[in-house]
């Protein structure tokens, strides 16, 4: 285990367990590229199985430009509020290649859940993804399950669609008890096992 990964574990516990033996967002976000680096090297692939589960949104940085643009606010990276629960699910299905993704986000009593399938790059660790179908919840109370963005049509041609057009994470840094990855947008993020 690296020394980048020893300081993006610690800062997810101390997120996840309230420590004040919190790094700093500059430490992190300089884990996080020397960590990035060295995947570049390395060529690891991800796998399914060290996806599997549920992992909480805890740490976020933006492009230079979204920095640029949203100044003082975000900086150079930003702890998730602890109030503010947003997890990525990731799940195997009977098809070995595709699996499902599910991206949940809680605030206060609404509850919203998007999810689709997803698949691994051979040989890469890209995780390309769709989201087509949404969830809301209020009290716990289901108000809304469809598709977005069109029908099962979008699901079904999924495995067709250019990678150009699709959302993806490309994941360097995992763990037991993290992942990080960079989005399609530039921005890099870290989540951290934990159950919902």
């Amino acid at each position: 285990m690296t020394e980048n990964i020893l300081v993006l574990e610690q800062a997810a516990n101390a997120f996840l367990y309230q420590s004040t033996d919190q790094p700093t967002p500059n430490t992190i976000v300089d884990a996080l590229l020397d960590e990035e680096k060295t995947a570049k090297k390395n060529k690891n692939s991800v796998t399914l199985k060290q996806l599997e589960g549920s992992w909480r949104l805890f740490f976020v940085t933006g492009t230079k430009k979204t920095r640029d643009r949203a100044g003082i606010i975000l900086g150079s990276g930003k702890y998730i509020p602890k109030w503010v629960k947003i997890y990525l699910l990731y799940s195997q299905n009977h098809n070995n290649e595709i699996g499902t993704i599910g991206n949940s986000v809680s605030l206060g009593t609404l509850k919203l859940l998007l999810n689709g399938p997803m698949k691994i790059l051979p040989n890469k660790n890209i995780v390309v993804f769709d989201f087509t179908r949404l969830t809301i919840q209020v009290l716990g109370q289901k108000i809304f399950s469809g598709y977005v963005r069109g029908d099962q049509k979008n699901e079904d041609n999924f495995t067709q669609a250019s990678i150009q057009k699709q959302a993806f994470f490309s994941y360097f840094a995992i763990s037991d008890k993290i992942i990080a990855a960079r989005g399609k947008g530039g921005g890099l993020a870290i989540w951290a096992k934990e159950e919902q």
